[in-house]
């Protein structure tokens, strides 16, 4: 379980934002659900203290860049922050092979460093990947990647010497958190995406960390949902309380990463 001090550090900073008058940005279409809208409340903490980010994930917030957000939609809940629980986790059949599929992998872990072929990298991954959404410029790369006010570790996989993919983690005191990865289309078969995460909970074992957060699951949004395949994991509810995760999804979802 998280220390005495995060959990008063968590009910202290939820106390502050309550009383702070504080209004979400203006409406914009949902990247998950289709037909709604979507808002967020958006901060930029100073200072920010080692541990303060962990407790704004317990209170439902991410990191893009500098900013963290939190979604506040007028008329829906379904984005809830999704921890995985390291110690008891075990990969399942397909993660297994999935492990196994890229033990020729070379793994190296450090502070990010973006580089013009990590992001031609990216480029490659999002025209490959994604639905026009995200430009891939300099700029995005930069301030989306590599612009973090809090300690963010670098994982490169290289099959010989090719780098085919880049995993981007958040490290705090008593958690982890999978920011992003990116790896190249033409190595798809690997599912890259899913030993990324395997990696990181195997990197939080390492450092004896307990929760590995993959962000927001989103019950009926299928590219959001195979996070719950992560086994155990648990589900912020709305009062700040942690829930078994939801174990309706199948292992099928896993190919929404690949």
């Amino acid at each position: 379980m998280p220390s005495p001090s995060h959990a008063a550090r968590t009910k202290e900073l939820a106390r502050i934002l309550d009383r702070e008058v504080l209004e979400p940005g203006e409406p914009f279409e949902c990247p998950y659900l289709p037909d709604r809208q979507a808002r967020h409340l958006t901060l930029v903490p100073r200072p920010l203290a080692p541990g303060l980010y962990h407790s704004f994930m317990d209170l439902n917030f991410r990191r893009m860049g500098p900013l963290f957000y939190r979604p506040q939609c007028d008329a829906c809940r379904e984005c809830r922050m999704l921890r995985v629980l390291v110690d008891p986790f075990q990969p399942s059949r397909s993660q297994r092979r999935c492990l196994a599929r890229n033990e020729d992998l070379r793994v190296e872990a450090g502070p990010p460093q973006p580089t013009a072929d990590k992001h031609d990298l990216y480029q490659r991954y999002l025209d490959g990947r994604h639905d026009g959404k995200m430009d891939g410029s300099a700029e995005e790369f930069h301030g989306f990647l590599y612009n973090s006010s809090i300690e963010t570790l670098e994982v490169l996989y290289w099959r010989g010497d090719r780098l085919v993919g880049v995993g981007i983690t958040d490290v705090e005191p008593e958690a982890m958190s999978a920011v992003y990865c990116y790896f190249d289309p033409q190595e798809a078969d690997r599912s890259l995406g899913v030993f990324n995460v395997l990696w990181t909970i195997g990197e939080c074992r390492r450092r004896g960390i307990q929760h590995l957060y993959l962000g927001y699951y989103v019950r009926d949004c299928r590219k959001m949902s195979y996070k719950a395949d992560y086994r155990p994991c648990e589900l912020l509810a709305a009062d700040g309380s942690w829930e078994a995760g939801d174990r309706q999804v199948t292992t099928k979802t896993q190919k929404a990463q690949r």
